[in-house]
């Protein structure tokens, strides 16, 4: 039962009642799914519909906050700030006088990827289920759980009056999981407005109970820059026959080998500086074993980087750009030689390389003239907001509020964000949600059974209570 008296009780709740459970619960009810095949739009009224819900649950953040709808997926609300009555923070040619008085951009986004209940979920993924403590369904990680606990918060300060120093700007976007134009059009906006944000909080990071295995401390992630990405799309062609007679390689032998050639060859593996700044921080709270191979990780990066590529997973992906073989094509029937086939590489690309690069190791790995190479959605990685500022301090300050027990560290965000956007011209932008997230959950996200438990949210809205009270 929520304490009346709790910092993060939504002013609008009835005594007994965890509102902020179900009011995230509509907001999964309502299907905001991204479309399954690029080249089909999803229909645009579920996200009317979502815009529209967000003023029914947060009537003074809709009276107070002025409210500007920014492509037909997003939606912008600025807070005007008491240092800043003539228009949230100007801003020099420079940056520099922004950087000072900027704006605080708080952003989520609230299309999901698709789900279907065959898949096996516990729970039917848009129903909104509240039980087990926590609320289930596709998104209530990736992203309307971060989302809802900013306006939990938001609407928890203005019944309490309060008013921040400085602007605040919420930016939600609803085309995130594709091409993410309408976060696209709201940096625009920015920039063409000549506001250089203070500082950006995007999804990203979370907090963690261990993020790799000899880290045996719980952990708030934040992301202080991201993997760049494309996609390489590999092509064959030839002629059609009948399968009873084939000559030579085929379109989708080919692809086939190609593919191989390219996973045999992985990227070097290098450790950059804010893994090498991550263990550092982990060091001193580690138990002995742990300890130690943070301590000779610090000292020895090259040994460092071939140790996590040889653990696979995230510990992979924090020191090499990699490859995934995500889709491939080919044929129209058992007995018909194939005219053409294509495989999609979806490549995250590691600080320190770029698209270009990538292309060529592709390239080079396959050795095969007859495979063209095309590429799609290319992202360079983002440049690296720097740890060393009031703004990080700031991030680890309302971290250590809402989780006194887990240590605030960087890292570079795996996944693509719409926070890469702003980074372009705001350099202190970060990549954190402050919810709970073990295993079991990570793997959810984008899978079966993601659900929040409704103890995190309660600790996410803290965290941007702390956030916006220390501005």
């Amino acid at each position: 039962m929520l304490d009346p008296h709790r910092p993060d009780r939504h002013p609008l709740d009835d005594e007994g009642v965890d509102g902020i459970a179900e009011r995230l619960a509509r907001m999964i009810r309502v299907r905001t799914v991204e479309a399954a095949d690029d080249s089909a739009a999803a229909p645009l009224a579920p996200f009317a519909e979502f815009l529209a819900l967000l003023q029914e649950l947060y009537p003074l953040a809709n009276d107070q906050l002025e409210r500007e709808l920014v492509t037909e997926r997003g939606v912008l609300y600025r807070w005007p700030g008491s240092a800043s009555p003539g228009g949230g923070g100007s801003s020099s040619d420079d940056g520099s006088e922004a950087t000072a008085s900027g704006p605080l951009v708080l952003m989520a986004h609230f299309d999901v990827v698709p789900a279907f209940e065959s898949e096996g979920w516990t729970h039917p993924p848009f129903d909104g289920v509240i039980a087990d403590g926590s609320v289930w369904g596709r998104g209530t990680l990736d992203d309307k759980g971060p989302l809802c606990v900013i306006l939990e918060a938001v609407e928890t300060l203005l019944a309490e009056g309060h008013t921040p120093p400085r602007d605040v700007y919420l930016w939600f976007g609803g085309d995130e999981e594709t091409h993410s134009s309408a976060a696209t059009a709201a940096a625009a906006l920015f920039r063409e407005r000549r506001l250089t944000p203070w500082l950006v909080l995007d999804e990203g990071g979370a907090v963690v109970d261990a993020p790799l295995p000899f880290i045996d401390v719980p952990a708030a992630m934040i992301g202080v820059g991201e993997k760049g990405s494309v996609n390489v799309i590999l092509e064959a062609s030839g002629d059609a026959g009948h399968a009873s007679a084939p000559s030579g390689l085929t379109p989708t032998a080919r692809i086939a080998r190609a593919v191989s050639r390219v996973e045999r060859r992985p990227f070097p593996a290098r450790l950059n500086p804010v893994a090498r700044e991550m263990f550092a921080t982990f060091t001193p709270h580690a138990q002995r074993s742990g300890k130690v191979i943070l301590e000779t990780l610090t000292r020895a990066p090259q040994l460092a980087a071939h140790a996590l590529a040889r653990l696979g997973g995230d510990a992979a992906a924090l020191v090499r750009t990699t490859i995934a073989t995500t889709r491939l094509s080919g044929g129209t029937a058992d007995n018909v030689l194939p005219a053409s086939a294509s495989a999609t590489l979806n490549c995250r690309i590691a600080p320190g390389e770029s698209v270009a690069s990538t292309v060529r190791h592709v390239r080079r790995a396959i050795r095969d003239r007859e495979v063209r190479i095309r590429i799609t959605d290319p992202n360079e990685p983002t440049t690296i907001a720097p740890t060393d500022n009031p703004q990080f301090r700031l991030l680890q300050r309302a971290a250590r509020a809402a989780y006194p027990e887990a240590i605030a560290a960087p890292y570079i965000t795996l996944a693509a964000t719409d926070a890469k956007h702003f980074q372009r011209f705001a350099p202190a932008t970060y990549r954190f949600a402050p919810l709970a997230m073990d295993a079991a959950q990570r793997a959810a996200i984008h899978g079966v059974d993601e659900s929040v438990s409704i103890a995190s949210l309660h600790a996410g809205v803290r965290f941007h209570t702390t956030l916006l009270r220390s501005l």
